[in-house]
C-alpha cells in the first residue's frame, strides 16, 4: 500500500461528519511488510492511511482470512496509545514509521487531559515542533529511541499568560525525543474512558511554521521527507495555513460556490469556498488533489483544505495556487494568440490531461484519473502562458489491481455544452474506465477549437465564442445538445482561413479526431501530446 502524508477521505453526507474527519492525525506506514487488521464497523479506521496511491478505491483489499491488509513499512516503532488508539488496537498499542507522542491539553473547565499514540513520519517534524498557544493550552512531546518510549514522556501544561506578559516555549531534544519545554508542571490528568478515538480537538490548534517559510518551501520540504510528489502537506500544516489566510477579494462565482483571492504571509493564493450543498464536490476534489504523485506543472497546485464554522454555518475551503490570468475562457475572450502562444496553451493543457489519464505503476503508484468536466472555464492560464487543469470535483479514478472504477457519489453532472454523444444519449458504459477517458478527449477537442479561433493569421482572427454557439441557445438543454450532437452529428465549424495555415490545418485535424462520434475512434491524450510536440518542434518553438 503506498504511503503519503495527510489523510484518506471517505464519503459521507453531513458537514458535521466532515468536520470530525479533519480532526484525525495521520498515521503512515511504508517500507517492509506488516499486517494490519481492518475493521469495517467504524468508518474512521480506514482513514488512518490515506488513499493517495494507485489502489485508491474506497475499500481495503482483504486476504483469504478476511479483514487483513498488507502495508509496506520501514523500521517500525511500537507506541503506547491512550485516547488515540486505532479501533483494533490491542493492549493500548499502535505502530508507526514515525514518532510516539504524549500530549496534555487543557479542556473547558480547566481539566488537563492526557493523550498518547503514534505520529506518521511525514509531517511529524512540524507536529513535534508544535508550540502551545494561549487559546488552546497544551504541550506535546515526541520520541523515537525505543518501543513504547512515550510511556516515559511527561509533558506539562504551559503557564497561564496574563495580559501583556510573554512566555516563550523552546524546542529542546534529549533522550531520543523532541520536546516542547515549558516552565509549569500540572499533574491533574483526568481519565475519560468515554472519550472517542481520534477526537483531539484541532479547532483551536495551529502547528509551528517557521517565519520566512514560503508555500514553495513547505511543499518541497513535504516532498523531501518522503510524502511523495504532490500528495499534500501534513494535516496540521494545511489547517494552520487555512487559519492564517486573509481573504482579499472575490474573483469568481459558480454553481459550486465562490473563488477568492487571499494572502498567506504576503503570498497570493486562490481560495475556493464551496456551498454546503456541494460538500461532495469539495470532498472529492480534496481527495483527488492529494493523490500520490498527483503534483504536476500542468495540474493546479493544491495547498490546503479546511472546514470552518460550527452548527448550521459551515464553509468548505480548498486553497490552491493563484493564477492572475484566470481561466482559459477569460483569457481567450481578451487575448489573441500567435502560433507560439496557441501551441503553448494547447501543449500544456494536454500535458496536464495526459498526466491525469496516466496510471503510474509501482509500490507507490498513481491511479488513472478522468476529469469528467473538462472545459475552458476549468483550465487556468499561468503567468508564463502555459495552462493547468483545475476543478476535479467530478473526477473518476481507476484501480487496476481490482479493475474497479471509483465514481464519486455526486449528484452534480458535467457541463452539457461539452458532453460527448455517449453521455448525452446515456449510452456510456460506466463500468468501463476507458469510456470516461474518451469522454474527456471529446471535450478537449472543443477546447482546442476555442483556442484556434483566437489565433492570428494574416491579420485575421475570429471573435471568441463557445462551442456550438451558433447551433444551440446560451443555456442549452439536454434535448438541444442531443439533437445537434447525437442526432444531426454536427460539430463546430472551421473558418476558411484555417485551410491556408499549416498550423491551424493540423489543429483542425487533431480536434476532429478528438471529437469523433465513436469513442473508440478518438485520439488519446498521449497521442495528441506527441503530435503537438512535433508541431512545436517544426515551428522551432522551445517551451
Amino acid at each position: 500500500m503506498p504511503h503519503s502524508s495527510g489523510f484518506i477521505w471517505r464519503r459521507t453526507s453531513t458537514a458535521s461528519t466532515f468536520r470530525s474527519l479533519l480532526l484525525i492525525l495521520p498515521i503512515i506506514t511504508s517500507g517492509t511488510c506488516v499486517s494490519v487488521s481492518v475493521s469495517t464497523a467504524n468508518m474512521l479506521d480506514a482513514m488512518l492511511l490515506r488513499n493517495g496511491g494507485k489502489g485508491g478505491s474506497e475499500r481495503w483489499p482483504e486476504d483469504s482470512s478476511g479483514g487483513t491488509v498488507t502495508v509496506l513499512a520501514p523500521r517500525m516503532l511500537w507506541c503506547h496509545c491512550y485516547h488515540h488508539c486505532p479501533e483494533d488496537s490491542v493492549n493500548n498499542t499502535c505502530v508507526t514509521d514515525g514518532y510516539c507522542f504524549t500530549m496534555v491539553e487543557e479542556e473547558e473547565g480547566g481539566q488537563a487531559v492526557l493523550t498518547a499514540g503514534c505520529l506518521g513520519l511525514a509531517g511529524s517534524e512540524f507536529q513535534c515542533r508544535d508550540t502551545w498557544n494561549v487559546r488552546s493550552r497544551r504541550a506535546l512531546e515526541c520520541c523515537t529511541d525505543q518501543d513504547y518510549c512515550n510511556q516515559n514522556l511527561h509533558p506539562t501544561l504551559p503557564p497561564l499568560v496574563s495580559s501583556g506578559e510573554l512566555v516563550r516555549a523552546h524546542p529542546v531534544t534529549g533522550g531520543g525525543g523532541i520536546k516542547v519545554a515549558n516552565t509549569l508542571s500540572c499533574d491533574r490528568y483526568k481519565r475519560q474512558e468515554s472519550r472517542p478515538h481520534y477526537s483531539i480537538d484541532l479547532e483551536q490548534e495551529e502547528t509551528y511554521i517557521p517565519p520566512g517559510e514560503s508555500l514553495k518551501d513547505l511543499i518541497e520540504h513535504s516532498r523531501s521527507i518522503g510524502s511523495g510528489s504532490g500528495s499534500g502537506l501534513p494535516l496540521l500544516v494545511q489547517r494552520t495555513i487555512a487559519k492564517q489566510i486573509q481573504m482579499v477579494k472575490q474573483i469568481g462565482k459558480g454553481r459550486y460556490g465562490e473563488v477568492w483571492m487571499g494572502k498567506w504571509r504576503g503570498e497570493r493564493v486562490a481560495v475556493k469556498v464551496f456551498f454546503t450543498t456541494e460538500e461532495e464536490s469539495w470532498f472529492r476534489e480534496t481527495e483527488i488533489y492529494q493523490t500520490f504523485l498527483m503534483r504536476h506543472d500542468n495540474i493546479l497546485g493544491f495547498i490546503a483544505a479546511d472546514i470552518k464554522g460550527t452548527g448550521s454555518w459551515t464553509q468548505l475551503y480548498l486553497i490552491t495556487d493563484y493564477h492572475e490570468n484566470g481561466s482559459l475562457y477569460d483569457y481567450l475572450k481578451s487575448n489573441t494568440l500567435d502560433v507560439k502562444a496557441l501551441l503553448k496553451l494547447a501543449y500544456s493543457s494536454i500535458s496536464g490531461l495526459c498526466h491525469l489519464h496516466t496510471e503510474i505503476y509501482g509500490t507507490q503508484g498513481k491511479p488513472a484519473i478522468a476529469h469528467r468536466d473538462l472545459k475552458s472555464k476549468n483550465i487556468l492560464v499561468k503567468k508564463n502562458g502555459s495552462c493547468c487543469i483545475a476543478d476535479l470535483g467530478l473526477a473518476v479514478k481507476f484501480n487496476s489491481d481490482s479493475n474497479e472504477v471509483d465514481i464519486p457519489p455526486n449528484l452534480r453532472v458535467g457541463t452539457k455544452r461539452y458532453m460527448p454523444p455517449e453521455v448525452l444519449d446515456e449510452s456510456l458504459n460506466r463500468s468501463y474506465f476507458q469510456s470516461f477517458i474518451m469522454a474527456d478527449m471529446y471535450s478537449f477537442g472543443l477546447i482546442m477549437w476555442e483556442m484556434a479561433r483566437r489565433s492570428t493569421f494574416g491579420g485575421i482572427v475570429e471573435e471568441y465564442q463557445l462551442p456550438y454557439h451558433d447551433l444551440v441557445p446560451t443555456d442549452p438543454s439536454y434535448e438541444d445538445m442531443q439533437e445537434v450532437v447525437c442526432i444531426k452529428k454536427q460539430r463546430p465549424s472551421f473558418a476558411n482561413r484555417w485551410s491556408s495555415d499549416e498550423c491551424l490545418r493540423q489543429m483542425g485535424k487533431l480536434m476532429s479526431e478528438c471529437w469523433a462520434h465513436s469513442p473508440a475512434s478518438r485520439l488519446t491524450a498521449l497521442r495528441v501530446k506527441k503530435t503537438l510536440a512535433k508541431m512545436l518542434e517544426s515551428q522551432d518553438i522551445k517551451l
